[in-house]
């Protein structure tokens, strides 16, 4: 991996081949390692949890993540959507046409030399081209963050089970806080077990309807233990965790107590006469991979 940068004060330069090789190696580490703080939350879980079933289940689970990583195999067999998330910070020069194109290479030879098996095909036709690719996937978020000389590169697979527990509805103002509460615990309630649970929960409200549902993913792939920034947006979290933890789902399905590691919350600024509400839920295997480039090299963590 080659990483070219200036000294002093100037410009953070990240060449294609570097962001192509990090895509690569955090498809594969995102399927293969869970971060440290799903795993405090399923610890978590299990010393609450008050259902014999629902502890046996949880257990299960945390016995299939040692698995993986003792014998350096996937969580799950699906290697989900690939999602790119970017941070670039200030005095970064990078080509973004090249670091388009760089992640998609790095996408297809993680599936193709680890081998992976590819869970993306044409809507339409199905047909697999066994790349991960596809039209316009693998999925580029860029955004820009005031660090300076920093660039961030974040690998989330994004599977079918928790990707299908997606909702929007647009509300009006008159319908209140109370709208919102209750079209996410109907949203729960319709994933149920579908989902794999227990699950991150992530709920955009505001914006437009697709800014909400970006919002609600960025929600439910933030780290367990983070606050949305929005003072009001962390007292519905705070409420909605326990709500959503009341409904009984449990582990699988099967009933208990840890329907939900947390429900998380994103907000935007809104038309006055709309107030969209988006859920997007992320299963228990919830997998990132992050790689950080700076003058000083290369950092991978989660």
């Amino acid at each position: 991996m080659t990483l070219m940068t200036k000294t002093g004060t100037e410009a953070l330069r990240v060449a294609p081949d570097a962001i192509e090789e990090a895509a690569k190696l955090l498809y594969i580490r995102a399927l293969k390692v869970l971060p440290d703080d799903i795993k405090a939350g399923f610890t978590r879980l299990d010393a609450s949890e008050t259902d014999g079933t629902a502890k046996a289940v949880l257990a299960t689970m945390i016995e299939n993540i040692g698995v993986a990583e003792r014998t350096d195999n996937l969580l799950c067999q699906d290697t989900g959507i690939p999602i790119f998330n970017v941070e670039i910070g200030r005095n970064v020069e990078i080509d973004g046409w090249a670091l388009k194109q760089a992640i998609r290479r790095g996408t297809e030879r993680a599936t193709r030399e680890h081998p992976l098996r590819s869970s993306v095909v044409h809507p339409i036709t199905r047909s697999n081209e066994h790349t991960s690719c596809g039209a316009h996937v693998p999925v580029i978020n860029i955004d820009f963050v005031e660090a300076e000389r920093v660039l961030r590169l974040e690998m989330i697979p994004k599977g079918s089970g928790s990707e299908n527990g997606s909702f929007l509805q647009m509300l009006i103002p008159a319908d209140g806080i109370a709208g919102v509460k209750r079209f996410v615990i109907d949203a729960a309630m319709k994933a149920g077990g579908k989902v794999c649970p227990p699950v991150i929960m992530g709920v955009g409200v505001g914006g437009t309807s697709d800014l909400c549902m970006h919002l609600a993913k960025v929600a439910a792939t933030r780290p367990l233990g983070s606050r949305c920034a929005d003072g009001e947006g962390a007292k519905l979290e705070a409420l909605l965790s326990e709500a959503v933890n009341s409904l009984g789902i449990g582990p699988q399905g099967l009933g208990g107590d840890s329907t939900a590691f947390a429900v998380h919350v994103e907000v935007a600024a809104t038309h006055i006469t709309m107030n969209p509400v988006a859920v997007n839920i992320q299963c228990h295997s919830a997998r990132r991979a992050s790689a950080t480039f700076t003058p000083a090299g290369v950092a991978i963590g989660f």
